[in-house]
């Protein structure tokens, strides 16, 4: 027994290894030159859905998601920062998670149970790039947890430096009849009444020059019949960050949101049917849905000093789809 966990021990190691070299012999970066339209696989994609399987995993998906394992590079910008992360396991949630490791910061990382194979990969590449990854399954939709996820943070890291709201709940319906009061529940519960639980639970271990992010949506203003629940709670965190914005700011802290158009994440074969899902992203000016990769950056700026006159802003990252 002593010496398979010690083969596994080398084997781990072994992995790691191989990734760092890989890092330090990358040619192209977040920062490489590269016509944006091509940069990543248009649709038609395999047809595919996870639906069965809600909420979905990213390494079920084809192709598989870029969340800049290959690509990202740090410059210290959050260098020695303590975040917390929902939906933390997969889709924007990895990518931030990743990018602000190798920016300096370490992560509490929130998902549910059933993601816990993405979440040990998210987890193993925030380790990959020398910063502590605690992870913490369990379901915000129960307010008790979301005191516990918090507890969880100070706990390990003696405050929280960044709050990410990023979970969400999504699943296309025929119409509003379709709507049932317990997809209703679900959807606003784990968009819109976590991050109300989550700030209040925090707010007290966040020092001066915090930074709170919320994921909304461009569903927040171009809302699609079919995602009607989750176009609702969308636009009700816009309203929430601005209100938020201005409390939090007499703390010294900030409240901001991120806009996404669409993005190639496990939500999407999750909550749509597969021959939806093969054609996903391609009516945007783009051409093709965002990789979480692309959306990473923006929350590293809004979670930096960088950003110390941003405040109650919606950064919205479209692919060319105008907001208002």
């Amino acid at each position: 027994m002593v010496s398979l966990r010690l083969a596994r021990e080398e084997k781990g190691k072994g992995i790691q290894t191989a990734r760092l070299e890989r890092m330090a012999q990358m040619t192209e970066d977040q920062h490489t030159k590269q016509d944006p339209t091509r940069q990543y696989p248009q649709p038609e994609y395999p047809e595919q859905t996870q639906m069965d399987q809600h909420p979905g995993l990213e390494q079920e998906m084809a192709p598989e998601p870029d969340y800049g394992v290959e690509t990202y590079r740090g410059s210290g910008k959050l260098e020695g920062k303590k975040a917390l992360i929902t939906g933390g396991d997969s889709g924007i949630g990895r990518a931030v998670a990743l990018a602000f490791a190798r920016e300096g910061a370490d992560v509490v990382l929130s998902y549910l149970e059933e993601e816990e194979p993405d979440a040990q990969e998210t987890a193993r590449a925030v380790e990959d790039s020398g910063r502590k990854a605690v992870k913490v399954p369990g379901d915000i939709v129960e307010e008790s947890h979301c005191q516990e996820l918090v507890q969880k943070a100070v706990d390990e890291f003696g405050r929280i430096d960044v709050l990410v709201n990023n979970a969400a709940h999504q699943m296309t319906v025929d119409g509003i009849a379709d709507v049932s009061t317990g997809l209703l529940d679900r959807t606003f519960k784990t968009n819109i009444y976590a991050m109300f639980w989550l700030v209040k639970a925090a707010l007290p271990h966040m020092p001066e020059g915090g930074s709170i992010i919320n994921t909304c949506s461009i569903q927040a203003y171009q809302p699609s019949p079919p995602l009607l629940p989750y176009a609702s709670t969308k636009g009700a965190i816009i309203t929430f960050t601005k209100g938020l914005a201005q409390e939090v700011v007499r703390y010294g802290l900030r409240a901001n949101s991120v806009a996404p158009g669409p993005v190639w994440t496990p939500i999407i074969p999750a909550s749509m049917p597969g021959d939806t899902v093969a054609s996903f992203g391609g009516t945007s000016p783009m051409g093709r849905p965002a990789q979480p990769a692309e959306l990473a950056p923006a929350f590293v700026f809004l979670a930096s000093q960088e950003a110390s006159y941003v405040n109650g802003e919606t950064l919205g990252i479209t692919g060319g789809q105008p907001l208002p």
